[in-house]
């Protein structure tokens, strides 16, 4: 089995470029499957058998999103062994995947996010690193990854944009804020000149998306929100506020490197429940 997966993860690692993030997922749903089959071949698994491992997951209550996913490694893997003639069918092509629910994405108001970035003091040089880092995520709507992944030759403050790797490996510039290229600016005085990575930390290596996770709890913390936020949240602020302030549906597609323009889509169903919020308390006969 293993001989299976190794194929197929080093097909989506070296082929496709696929994140990391996504390889191990892959990597994890497999192996819980195999896990679940025993000693039974590959070969031998057909729709009846998979169906029994659907059921098998939703007795351990795993979320629609989680199962979608499950279901879409197996099909994936499937896929990649009939294509390679290593199985004669593929008995994962009938399955349907179930409903996912919609969630809507949380976001901080313009208000509280601004509280957020100015809790932070410049009086110190990990101060205007945080200032940076907060600024550059609500500045350009970066994920984490695509943050810490950043280079000081990738960040044009002139020109006010970055280069940023995204999902895929794919490359997208993004705007930077006046404020932002004015907290790097502010930061890069204060730093080793020649280390290659942009946000380092107390040793001068690259920070790394847990070290983010927790500058961003800090100050969150420091500006009394009770919510919980995580860097992507910050993400989902940027886009939300965009587009309540009139940006277009796929020029926020662009900057987020959305594939689909459905995934931004989400954003619409958050701006539009705002509007009818607002609605309700104006209008006289709402």
């Amino acid at each position: 089995m293993n001989r299976y997966i190794d194929k197929f993860i080093n097909y989506f690692e070296v082929e496709k470029n696929y994140s990391k993030h996504t390889v191990l997922n892959y990597r994890i749903d497999l192996e819980d499957f195999f896990k679940f089959i025993g000693e039974i071949s590959i070969e031998a698994v057909d729709y009846l058998l998979l169906r029994k491992y659907l059921a098998h997951l939703r007795t351990h209550e795993y979320k629609s999103r989680s199962l979608a996913r499950k279901l879409s490694s197996l099909r994936s893997f499937y896929k990649f062994l009939e294509r390679e003639n290593l199985v004669k069918n593929n008995p994962a092509a009938l399955l349907m995947s179930p409903k996912k629910e919609k969630l809507l994405p949380k976001f901080l108001s313009e208000d509280d996010m601004t509280k957020v970035i100015e809790s932070t003091p410049l009086d110190v040089i990990d101060d205007k690193r945080d200032r940076a880092i907060l600024e550059t995520l609500y500045s350009a709507g970066m994920r984490v990854s695509e943050l810490v992944g950043l280079d000081v030759d990738n960040v044009d403050l002139i020109g006010g944009v970055a280069k940023v790797s995204g999902k895929g490996k794919k490359e997208r510039l993004v705007p930077l804020g006046n404020l932002a290229i004015l907290s790097i600016r502010d930061y890069l005085k204060s730093r080793l000149s020649n280390v290659k990575a942009l946000f380092l930390n107390k040793q001068g290596g690259r920070l790394t998306d847990r070290s983010v996770r927790n500058i961003v709890n800090k100050y969150v913390s420091k500006a009394a929100l009770t919510q919980h936020v995580s860097p992507h949240v910050l993400r989902h602020s940027f886009a939300t506020h965009l587009l309540n302030r009139g940006a277009d549906l796929r020029v926020v597609q662009e900057l987020l490197g959305h594939v689909n323009l459905s995934t931004t889509q989400i954003y619409t169903h958050v701006t539009t429940d705002r509007l009818k919020k607002i609605y309700d308390q104006a209008h006289p006969r709402a």
